[in-house]
């Protein structure tokens, strides 16, 4: 079985032909780096996750994370590499130097991510974490918080969590009852119990710093009275040294579907009372610094769902150019015809066609959503800056939701390529649907996602975020048409394109209604239509870069030279790939996104109208 997590042309043709990342190396901020120095990163990437990451996956899977007299045990087989983790830099690619980072652009550090997160998320989430805990302490920390959490959470040498969900508290936060004295020092007595805390207990790293949301007693109620604290798991004293165990309890872990290195762990805060924490950021405020994080993880688990469904694809590509079994078609009838490869069955094709297009849709979104942070970095002018803000508002409950679920549809669908082979342990494809599954449910569920685009999200500034996204795709849209081969398709997703501004504008009306409940009843299909479009856009902007490099290659645009060009150029193959999806995509699959359109426009209201009786049971 070929060990294949990403596809490298594709991953280089999104970088440089696509976003033309070395364009950024123009910029101060980037200006020691090139496409050499791109390559290099990516590559050992590559290596490494491959090398070291890749061959923990089965056995990580079925030994798990063990919970034995309090602690977590992890699998033995990450001891190695989570040391290369930290040892190589990985965690903090993208930050500037001064704080412990790599200073490459994000783009660049997600391409490195795409082959990691591949890999395996179960272990690359124990250093990850702490990256977002890391951020948080650079923004809303004051400089002693720094100068004793930042370099190590950047580093990995101590890791970090997001400490949100209670018992009775989940989704809805504001309901948290864990609670923090002030101690009259600087410090609180924080006491309450959280569940389903990624990797809050473990043997990797020596300390783990958790952010906690809190109540300080006398605090409004709701979410208004939250505020957030850093509690380590070992008390820091202030010259960095570690001290005393801060009373906080790791009481179990959760036996999951997936992702079982990984350990979702039940804490307890303060069960002798000895457990202290310092405030991050403003007291009540704790929401607003968490919401940093949250949004940087929900784009996070976007792309890994996007790179699940890389990795099923590539497995399930290999697979069908290597099974053999069943007559070609067109020799059914003939009794001395030879196996072949099912790859050569129309089913098949049409199931991988269906796997690439949206896998390479993803690539280029999740691959845009990190450039356009790259575009705020450089930024020349406040409006400009304000600009991207607002593409990567728009972008993320997309890119957290449709990522997530079609990159767990990609993985079931890589199940059904291998027939029943798909469904057994012997092959890769049965862990991937189930490790992929969480994404669509944590850092707020797909549901949530859709409520936030709805009812925040379509109407900032007026609308004004909305119609900028709708611009970049119409810049694409008129690119198209001028070029041979394209318009129809242009056509197609410009039609895709109107009328998804026309119901985003009924809908929007209905939310304000009395029908308001039946309209937020369909945001989820909505949110899905969106998506739809927004791949329709990223295929057909991948073909207006392939389409004139083919035409290129092959001396014009005329089929026959194409497809002979590309029966002995795996470029003029690739780029001829590229306009296939972008075609089967939009013709095969917006159609029936216009049809969904059509239903969320009725706005039907049956979900919200039976009683609840009338859903039988």
């Amino acid at each position: 079985m070929a060990q294949v997590l990403a596809d490298r042309r594709d991953v280089d043709f999104v970088l440089y032909e696509q976003l033309e990342v070395e364009k950024l190396c123009k910029h101060p901020r980037y200006a020691e780096f090139n496409r050499k120095t791109f390559d290099l990163l990516v590559n050992e990437a590559r290596n490494f996750s491959i090398k070291e990451i890749l061959p923990t996956i089965k056995e990580s899977d079925e030994i798990g994370a063990r919970f034995e007299n309090g602690k977590v045990i992890t699998p033995a087989c990450y001891k190695k590499p989570y040391k290369l983790l930290v040892d190589g830099e990985w965690i903090a690619m993208t930050e500037d130097p001064e704080v412990g980072g790599q200073g490459f652009p994000h783009s660049v550090g997600q391409a490195a991510l795409d082959w990691m997160i591949g890999a395996s998320f179960a272990f690359v989430a124990y250093g990850l974490a702490g990256h977002g805990t890391g951020k948080m302490v650079e923004i809303f920390g004051t400089p002693k918080q720094k100068e004793l959490y930042l370099k190590k959470l950047y580093s990995g040498q101590w890791t970090g969590t997001m400490v949100l969900t209670e018992p009775e508290a989940g989704s809805d936060v504001g309901n948290l009852v864990t609670s923090a004295k002030p101690n009259g020092d600087g410090t609180y007595t924080i006491t309450g119990n959280k569940i389903f805390i990624t990797n809050g207990e473990h043997d990797l790293a020596p300390n783990i710093i958790h952010p906690v949301l809190a109540r300080i007693e006398g605090a409004p109620k709701g979410t208004k009275g939250i505020s957030l604290f850093i509690v380590p798991k070992i008390w820091v004293n202030e010259d960095g040294s570690l001290g005393e165990d801060n009373d906080v309890v790791c009481t179990g872990i959760e036996e999951k579907m997936g992702l079982h290195g990984s350990a979702t762990c039940q804490l307890t805060f303060g069960g002798k009372g000895k457990c202290r924490g310092v405030l991050l950021g403003e007291a009540n405020k704790g929401m607003r610094v968490m919401f940093y994080m949250m949004n940087e993880a929900r784009l996070a688990v976007g792309a890994i769902g996007a790179s699940n469904a890389s990795t099923a694809y590539m497995y399930s590509l290999d697979y069908a150019r290597q099974r053999r079994q069943g007559r070609d078609l067109l020799e059914f009838a003939n009794p001395d015809a030879q196996p072949v490869a099912i790859i050569n069955h129309p089913d098949v094709r049409r199931m991988l066609m269906w796997m690439k297009s949206l896998t390479e849709g993803m690539r280029s979104l999740v691959y845009y959503g990190a450039w356009c942070f790259d575009r705020i970095a450089t930024a020349t002018s406040d409006e400009d800056k304000a600009y991207y803000e607002g593409i990567v508002d728009m972008l993320t409950p997309i890119i957290k939701s449709y990522c997530t679920d079609k990159g767990f549809e990609v993985c079931v669908e890589a199940i059904q390529i291998y027939g029943g082979y798909g469904y057994t342990k012997d092959f890769p494809v049965e862990q991937l649907a189930r490790d992929s599954k969480i994404n669509s449910i944590y850092e707020g569920t797909n549901g949530i996602q859709a409520m936030d685009l709805l009812g925040r999200k379509m109407g900032m500034k007026q609308g004004a975020l909305f119609m900028n996204l709708l611009g970049e795709i119409n810049k694409t849209i008129a690119l198209a048409k001028g070029i041979d081969g394209l318009a129809p398709l242009a056509q197609n997703l410009e039609k895709a394109t109107g009328k998804l501004a026309q119901v985003a504008m009924e809908l929007g009306k209905a939310a304000m209604s009395a029908k308001v409940k039946a309209a937020f009843s369909h945001a989820k299909p909505f949110l899905d239509c969106m998506g739809d479009v927004i791949m329709g856009w990223m295929l057909l902007w991948r073909a207006t870069v392939a389409a004139p490099k083919l035409a290129g290659l092959a001396g014009g645009s005329d089929e026959a030279a194409v497809n002979a060009a590309a029966a002995k150029n795996k470029n003029a193959a690739f780029y001829l790939g590229q306009i296939g999806s972008a075609r089967y995509f939009i013709n095969s699959i917006l159609p029936g996104t216009l049809g969904k359109m059509d239903a969320i426009a009725a706005t039907d209201s049956a979900a919200v109208d039976i009683p609840d009786d009338s859903f039988g049971g």
